[in-house]
């Protein structure tokens, strides 16, 4: 009898799965961030506006990459990064949001789990000061994936999210660039091609892959400047601007949202790397440039897999963008040829 205990209790000791091994001794984790892309022209660029630039994107990652590094979740890492972007005026997000026609804000997030595939997402909110923690409230407290409008706005207040009226997100920047979109649109000789290309792509976005091996991805967004009939794009829809799953990896995309739609480019990079095996570079290159660029859009999106491994891929001139991995390696860039 005592021979079986004895059995028995080294059974149980020695049968510690290798995913609870592997969590403890790992510890591989990573985030990467962009903060939109498009026509970003270094003749464009003065030294203040870009010093600007890589000194908001570092102080976004630090503050995510200082949650992963204290065993903190990707979940938590993802949000509070882009709160930090969401803050400030320099992104096409919460309070440096483009306007619409009518000369308002009008808010897109989404955010995805990659452990559980769960999501939650809003559009067209009017109120919240920062829309990525109202697309995880949805994904948590809502049975739904998908709120929009005011019916967002209502389910943030219920949320007890912070509110502010939507002059809060007003910026001189924004509305001078609204001013200047309708002149030109207005021109007989703008092309509706030239006239949507012209346009700066500000779109926020966070993937982060923490010490427990889970994946997320946020997008936060304003839209595109002058859009009409409450226009969507892909930040608040999951498989388009948004992935996120422990199989393969999480991204985040920012441009022409109307073919990043078209292209389902976040789900693809996923897909192909599950089902083509195709690493999260490659993918990313395939979908950007094979798939959504010869449609005709711009963009690019940034992804991770789940060995921590980053792409920052893009078919336009710049994208605003850092990544930090689990050894504190850091690189911000803004031009496509850095």
């Amino acid at each position: 009898m005592r021979f079986n205990l004895a059995i028995i209790s080294f059974l149980i000791l020695s049968c510690k799965s290798p995913e609870k091994i592997d969590k403890n001794t790992n510890n591989i984790f990573s985030i990467v961030i962009h903060g939109g892309a498009g026509t970003i022209l270094k003749k464009n660029m003065t030294k203040e506006m870009e010093a600007n630039y890589r000194k908001k994107l570092e102080e976004s990652i630090k503050v995510g990459y200082q949650i992963l590094e204290n065993g903190g979740s990707s979940q938590e890492a993802v949000e509070k990064t882009i709160h930090i972007m969401e803050n400030s005026p320099l992104f096409n997000a919460g309070k440096g949001a483009v306007l619409n026609f009518d000369g308002r804000v009008e808010l897109d997030a989404s955010f995805m789990n990659g452990l559980t595939l769960d999501a939650g997402a809003i559009s067209g909110a009017s109120k919240i000061k920062n829309p990525i923690s109202a697309a995880i409230a949805v994904m948590k407290n809502s049975p739904h994936v998908m709120l929009s409008g005011s019916g967002a706005d209502e389910f943030a207040r219920i949320q007890k999210l912070e509110l502010k009226p939507n002059s809060y997100f007003l910026t001189e920047r924004r509305v001078k660039a609204l001013e200047k979109v309708k002149l030109n649109s207005a021109s007989v000789m703008v092309k509706e091609n030239e006239y949507f290309l012209a346009q700066k792509y500000g779109t926020v976005g966070c993937v982060a892959l923490d010490k427990d091996g889970n994946i997320s991805s946020g997008t936060s967004t304003g839209g595109m400047t002058n859009k009409k009939w409450n226009r969507i794009g892909d930040a608040p829809i999951i498989g388009a601007g948004t992935y996120a799953n422990n199989k393969t990896c999480g991204v985040s995309a920012t441009g022409w949202g109307e073919f990043f739609i078209r292209a389902v480019v976040a789900y693809d990079i996923s897909a192909l790397m599950e089902y083509r095996g195709l690493s999260v570079e490659e993918a990313s290159k395939v979908v950007i440039h094979e798939k959504m660029g010869k449609l005709g859009g711009n963009g690019g999106v940034i992804a991770l897999d789940n060995k921590g491994n980053v792409a920052m891929v893009m078919n336009t001139d710049g994208m605003y963008r850092a990544h930090m991995d689990s050894k504190g390696n850091k690189t911000i860039k803004i031009y496509s040829d850095e």
